[in-house]
């Protein structure tokens, strides 16, 4: 059995073959275990797809993460989901922008997929407050200078190419990347829906159908200096740039009828022209220094992001049977939105004896600006005016100072805990420009976490973890101002929203059974004024969305992977989620009521090692019924197919299709005293690329089973990239 070492004080990781085997500058295939004593670490870089998927592909092969097609993130069936980049918000993940972002960001940039479902004291909660993945790049730090070129062609006109490296000598080092990606997804749907009226019973039904299309530029860059000052300081700098066109071009046909099988009293389609662009900026400086006691580091972070984003939408509306009080035929709305994120934190970590002491700050400043400019043309003079009614600016700045401490030991040679707490403050001001109205708030949050692992046998673990969270609405959801979004739909934010307050408990069980790596976990989740979007009528057509603290919520469930080989050759890695929500809601009219549902949700990846250059890969997966505001969203199943062949040791061709079937389609249903709704979205399902990836210096790719178990970092991996990836992933998050 492998002895821990006394620095992380943690309880010994089950040993496997992959650990004793694996040499420095090679990445192998071989499973390694997959948790730390507070999250579970997954290896995305092996996957066979990664070459020339995004970072929502790479998501969407993690156990429990679902990533819908337009970027939408769910863990556990849960949207309250914090996604950050190294362990720090980055303004490219905060809002409207995060689902275009992840579609924009490379899987090849992407060293480890973290998923903490129970965040400790060193996690704050200005980017969400739930649970938490968290994305660690690459950061490569062996001597001399390698890298990688991907190029790869896609149906329709798709294409994406990244060139990324890095070169060490001596006290420096530098490693970067530039990419580029032409890429987007076709949409189509459908919505039925019906009007009540709750005193008369009279209903007003109306259709909407809806298809989109256009394909956006993508190009990013980035670059890190690291600078070894003396044997105990490190210095290191970063920029990063993502921008991309926001073109699309789409269609609305809207048609109301008196009742249900009445007359049609309206009938006339919509054609939009969208353009603009987005903009993301980012840069940082971090130093790390080692203290005269062994395992003694302090280390300072300071990242700084940006994001500007511009939307441009012309429309044009043509009637065939035009409403009461028809609209002007032609229309524009601009969007500007923009976002800015400081975020200093300072960390240090002090061995005693068998223990483990860390304590930390953090100050950070969020800014967001909204400015929303709609024009209609006068039909007869054809001049613009503003449609003040559609028009509006916001602002918003929260600030946030945090401090925190925690302790890990080891009790016994079985009994591993830690313990910890985070005291933060957090202002915020409000300002609608439009109306002149103002708002300021201020408050004091405490959140303890604790976690314990006992060592059951050798090959067996048991881990216990509680987190408390607090979860605080963001920019979009505080504006009170409405929105336009199409005839029939608009949305606005409340500010009067407070935050949402989480406890999470979770039991797992960790086991290598018949040669293969098992683990189970049980997990409760308690919100309190949980934050739910809420939907109504303010016009006998036209649909307002809005959040609303909406009582209690609970969810439990039961959390299964099993990854391993079968035979020489064969792998697979199956995971699923039995989850059971209750959700104690109130309506318009005080009255509560409870939403129950259970679901269960699997993915089944497997892996053939076909001949030693051959390498095949397939995956389902299926999310099974959520609740979805004030309604459910149906059941879906997606298979994915990837296939690398080894031209030569370092010349690969890469073969990737997405929902093979081209079945994925996203169904909501929504049944209240006044809204009956079915709406069906479906996109681009069926994309398929194929493409080349060229190693450039010293090591030869290994191959992999997808998403496998990236270890305890620092220790699980090699020196190479497992070194330095270690060191800014255990002290980095905040």
């Amino acid at each position: 059995m492998k002895k821990t070492p006394p620095k992380p004080p943690e309880p010994p990781a089950t040993p496997t073959s992959g650990d004793a085997a694996e040499p420095p500058s090679v990445v192998v295939s071989a499973e390694r275990p997959t948790n730390r004593i507070d999250r579970q670490v997954y290896d995305v870089k092996s996957d066979v797809g990664a070459s020339n998927g995004s970072a929502a592909d790479a998501l969407n092969s993690v156990p429990s993460v679902a990533v819908d097609p337009d970027g939408s993130v769910t863990l556990r069936g849960s949207p309250n989901v914090q996604i950050l980049i190294d362990g720090k918000p980055s303004a490219m993940l905060q809002g409207e922008n995060r689902g275009a972002s992840l579609n924009a960001i490379p899987a090849e940039d992407i060293e480890s997929v973290e998923v903490i479902n129970n965040p400790g004291a060193q996690f704050g909660n200005d980017a969400g407050g739930g649970p938490i993945i968290n994305l660690v790049m690459r950061r490569t730090r062996r001597p001399g200078g390698f890298g990688v070129v991907n190029a790869n062609g896609g149906t329709a006109g798709r294409y994406n190419a990244a060139l990324s490296g890095t070169y060490n000598s001596g006290v420096f080092g530098i490693q970067g990347g530039l990419n580029v990606r032409h890429d987007g997804r076709a949409g189509s749907g459908e919505t039925v829906r019906d009007r009540i009226d709750p005193l008369t019973g009279a209903m007003v039904h109306s259709t909407q159908f809806a298809s989109s299309s256009g394909l956006n530029d993508n190009v990013g860059a980035n670059a890190t200096l690291n600078y070894n000052a003396g044997a105990k300081d490190t210095l290191a700098a970063s920029v990063s740039y993502q921008g991309r066109d926001n073109a699309q071009r789409s269609q609305d046909r809207y048609l109301r009828y008196a009742a249900a099988g009445g007359a049609l009293d309206s009938d006339y389609t919509r054609s939009t022209r969208r353009g603009g662009d987005a903009r993301n900026y980012g840069w940082g400086a971090r130093w790390e220094h080692k203290g005269t006691a062994d395992g003694e580091t302090m280390k300072m972070d300071l990242r700084v992001t940006s994001a500007d984003n511009t939307v441009n939408n012309a429309y044009q509306n043509v009637y065939a049977v035009a409403p009461r009080g028809a609209l002007d035929q032609k229309s524009f709305q601009d969007n500007v939105t923009s976002n800015r994120i400081v975020d200093f934190t300072g960390d240090y970590e002090l061995p005693i004896g068998r223990a483990m002491l860390k304590l930390g700050y953090k100050i950070a400043d969020n800014r967001s600006d909204f400015d929303i400019l709609y024009t209609d043309t006068d039909p007869v003079s054809q001049l613009p005016h503003v449609n003040t009614q559609r028009s509006n600016r916001f602002r918003m700045d929260e600030k946030n100072t945090a401090l925190y401490g925690s302790y890990q030991t080891r009790l016994n040679e079985k009994w591993g805990v830690l313990g910890g707490m985070r005291v933060e403050h957090t202002g915020l001001d409000v300002e609608q420009l439009t109306t002149h109205v103002n708002a300021s708030n201020s408050y004091i949050s405490y959140i303890p976490s604790a976690y314990a692992t006992y060592k059951w046998s050798d090959d067996t673990n048991l881990r216990f973890s509680y987190a408390h969270r607090l979860r605080r609405p963001n920019a979009y959801e505080l504006n009170p101002f409405v929105i336009y979004r199409d005839e029939l739909n608009v949305s606005a934010g409340n500010p009067q929203l407070n935050p949402t307050r989480t406890d999470s408990f979770e039991i797992g069980y960790e086991s290598r059974i018949a040669g293969m790596e098992t683990n189970l976990r049980a997990y409760h989740r308690r919100d309190r004024d949980s934050i739910l979007i809420r939907r109504y009528f303010i016009s006998d057509t036209v649909l307002l969305t809005t959040p609303a603290n909406g009582g209690r919520n609970n969810a439990s469930g039961l959390e299964f992977t099993v990854h391993g080989k079968v035979m020489p050759g064969l792998s697979v890695n199956a995971s699923g989620n039995l989850g059971h929500t209750e959700q104690l809601t109130e309506d318009l009219y005080g009255f509560t009521s409870t939403r129950t549902t259970s679901s269960l949700s699997g993915r089944l990846r497997v892996n053939y090692q076909a001949t030693p250059d051959d390498q095949l890969q397939a995956m389902v997966q299926t999310q099974g019924k959520a609740l979805y505001g004030q309604g459910v969203r149906q059941p879906n199943t997606t298979v994915n197919f990837s296939m690398r062949h080894a031209i030569t040791p370092k010349l690969s061709l890469v073969l990737n299709v997405t929902d093979v079937f081209d079945a994925n389609r996203i169904e909501t249903v929504t049944n209240t005293a006044t809204l009956k709704e079915t709406s069906i979205r479906r996109s681009d399902g069926r994309i398929v690329y194929v493409g080349l990836s060229y190693r450039l210096g010293g090591f030869t790719p290994g191959t992999g089973a997808g998403p496998r178990p990236a270890g305890v970092q620092g220790q699980g991996q090699g020196q190479g990239q497992g070194q330095g990836q270690g060191q800014r992933s255990s002290g980095g998050p905040r």
